[in-house]
């Protein structure tokens, strides 16, 4: 079992940053990936941004330049969010994926935080 908690969500106007963390502790040998999705209402899931244990990074189109993901610590990624729009509002939602016991791979997901950004 692997908990997954994000922070970091809030309201700003067009052109701030916020910073959301993602943080994952539980029963687990090592993090393989952390990603952060993002969910508008009557909008499908969209992928923001992945980070590899490697340290590899890879974004949406939609977010290229204006976010990065980074690792904190092994088991905490943050993603920095510059140069927001209105169209970043969402509630976004930090999935991990873990290699547990037998090397066994998991996804979690948090609860998500929510983003708001004002015009």
């Amino acid at each position: 079992q692997v908990l997954v908690v994000e922070s970091g969500g809030g309201s700003v106007q067009a052109g701030g940053s916020l910073r959301l963390s993602c943080g994952a502790s539980g029963d687990f040998w090592r993090i393989d990936e952390m990603s952060w999705y993002r969910q508008a209402p009557g909008d499908q899931r969209e992928l923001v941004a992945t980070i590899q244990r490697t340290g590899t990074s890879t974004y949406g189109d939609s977010v290229k330049g204006r976010f990065t993901i980074s690792w904190e610590h092994a088991n905490i990624a943050v993603m920095q969010m510059d140069s927001l729009k209105p169209e970043d509002t969402a509630v976004y939602h930090c999935a991990v994926v873990s290699v547990g016991r037998a090397a066994a791979t998991f996804r979690d997901w948090g609860q998500g935080t929510q983003v708001t950004v004002s015009s």
